[in-house]
């Protein structure tokens, strides 16, 4: 991370991250399929998380709200706002980056549907297909949104951006 954040994403050779970390270029891809994984792999991770936290919501509360705990239980235990914002930065910044970030995302979307579903069925919504994928897919798109928002804008705050995201979504 601090080579790319260093020179850029773009920048970066195998090379120079095999040579960093004192590995054989075998052994990179060993671990990571391609680059893009050096920077994204925790985050199918992060959805496994968001996931967990999610369950740990009571089911009395509403999908969009349920939703929103859980990403900040998790965001409560990321870096510092700093080292998010640079990573941030880098991400939006780099088109084969937010390419593999919206396939990590899908798998996040396959995590947290079959609870959403459960919620809108205990809660007495519209539970029918696509109910839980809509909601879910979009207050991911609300989270990178929010993301976009928060780089551009110094000093703004990443959730209450969330918040307004979701709000006009919902």
């Amino acid at each position: 991370m601090g080579l790319f954040l260093q020179q850029g994403f773009e920048n970066t050779t195998i090379d120079q991250i095999v040579a960093a970390a004192g590995i054989s270029r075998r052994s990179f891809f060993r671990y990571f399929g391609t680059k893009e994984d050096v920077v994204l792999g925790d985050l199918a991770g992060e959805g496994a998380k968001v996931q967990e936290a999610l369950e740990a919501v009571p089911l009395d509360v509403p999908p969009w709200e349920a939703i929103e705990e859980a990403f900040w239980r998790v965001a409560e235990q990321a870096p510092g706002d700093e080292a998010m914002r640079k990573e941030a930065e880098m991400l939006y910044g780099t088109p084969s980056l937010r390419a593999r970030s919206i396939e990590k995302h899908l798998q996040w979307q396959e995590l947290m549907v079959p609870n959403i579903q459960r919620r809108l069925e205990a809660g007495g919504g519209d539970a029918r297909p696509p109910a839980a994928d809509a909601i879910v897919a979009s207050a991911i798109a609300c989270l990178d949104v929010a993301g976009q928002a928060w780089i551009r804008e110094p000093g703004s705050d990443l959730r209450e951006l969330y918040r307004r995201a979701a709000r006009a979504a919902a």
